[in-house]
């Protein structure tokens, strides 16, 4: 049994910089951090005393006797993309909602490469873990995806992340003076919007049409600098909050669904109520909004932001770990064993025309004298992942 840990992130300043379009000409960098609050993935291999080979826990519950036939596409891709022959459990739990701007989806996949990884004994570095993320999230899923969510996922802490245009990636941490990165963390307020979108969708509107906000994009990249700078120095952190409101203002410029009335109408209440600055965080859209607010403001901003979540939250700088490993019963000889067998269909006793099925049943009724083992199991892997 492996259980790995995956941190969300905050992302500051940067994004859309992070896009391979943008940075494989121009170059690109962000600043991010992330924060105490996870994703976690447990994974083993599956006994093979059931009539499915593969059982997934995520907002769906899925038994599935072949790898093609499983719906999470990270989970489908990766069977096959790291060549896993046996049957495998994944639960997933996260502790904020997916779809909302925190990376959730990146982290799932970088936590669940981890996981698996460690599950056949390989333990991956945080910079190769990174790449390979970032591999199956553009080119095998090709999804409308950043660089910026696997790398701080990897790696953890705040970091300014420069794209070059070769495509290496650097990862820097920002190291600050004692006190200074508590100040900041104190500055920042989490609200959770309840509006769900997919980062891909929202991105696709303007990521085909970069190469048109130059401007914006290249003033976003400079703000890192700034913000880095701003932060090694004695300036008020107050300060920091007025940069996130510059960058907002110019990203919002960038393409159409990165806001909507109802979103700039929280933000316009946070400003009123004491916010010196803020963004929503991730493509846009929706999901949560980052506010930086003195501390002796913080009160009117949760009580004009009352019908909303607020989401208390603390820097870390772990990355994707592994946070338990147990060696369990091995069943590969069993497994090997059941290769090709036909068993009885699995049913319950009852009234025979209800099909004296399994309680859980398998969605393909005629499938229960199928080998578990007899069919491909090689699949597509697109398609957009919520978790």
């Amino acid at each position: 049994m492996i259980i790995s840990r995956t941190p969300f992130r905050v992302s500051f300043f940067g994004g859309g910089t992070d896009y391979p379009a943008w940075y494989r000409k121009h170059g690109g960098a962000v600043l991010a951090t992330t924060i105490d609050k996870y994703c976690y993935l447990s994974c083993r291999f599956l006994p093979p005393f059931f009539d499915y080979r593969y059982r997934v826990v995520w907002s769906k519950v899925e038994n599935r006797r072949f790898a093609h036939e499983i719906e999470h596409p990270v989970v489908r891709c990766l069977i096959e993309h790291l060549g896993i022959d046996r049957g495998v459990e994944i639960h997933h739990v996260g502790d904020l909602p997916a779809r909302s701007g925190m990376g959730s989806s990146s982290a799932f996949t970088v936590g669940l490469l981890h996981a698996l990884h460690a599950l056949h004994g390989r333990m991956v570095g945080k910079q190769d873990l990174m790449q390979e993320a970032i591999h199956v999230e553009q080119d095998l899923l090709q999804e409308t995806v950043g660089s910026q969510d696997q790398v701080s996922a990897a790696h953890g802490g705040l970091n300014k992340i420069t794209f070059h245009p070769s495509g290496q990636v650097q990862v820097t941490p920002v190291v600050l003076r004692p006190g200074r990165a508590e100040a900041l963390d104190s500055h920042l307020m989490l609200f959770y919007t309840g509006i769900v979108r997919t980062a891909a969708t929202v991105a696709a509107n303007y990521v085909g049409e970069l190469e048109d906000r130059r401007r914006q994009l290249r003033i976003l990249r400079d703000l890192v600098d700034e913000s880095i700078d701003l932060l090694a120095s004695d300036a008020p952190i107050a300060d920091f909050g007025e940069l996130l409101d510059e960058a907002w203002q110019v990203k919002r410029a960038l393409g159409a669904g990165i806001t909507n009335p109802e979103v700039d109408a929280l933000y316009r209440r946070a400003r009123e109520a004491g916010a010196i600055g803020g963004k929503v965080l991730g493509a846009g859209g929706g999901g949560f909004l980052l506010l930086a607010v003195p501390p002796a403001q913080q009160g009117d901003v949760r009580a004009a932001l009352s019908d909303l979540v607020h989401v208390p939250f603390a820097f870390e700088s772990s990355g994707s770990q592994v946070i338990f490993y147990d060696r369990e019963q091995d069943f590969s000889s069993a497994e090997a064993a059941r290769h090709g067998q036909v068993v009885r269909p699995f049913r319950e006793l009852g009234d025979p025309a209800a099909g004296d099925m399994w309680p859980i049943p398998y969605p393909v009724p005629d499938a229960s004298r199928v080998s578990v083992a007899s069919a491909p199991t090689r699949g597509d892997c697109r398609g957009q992942h919520d978790d």
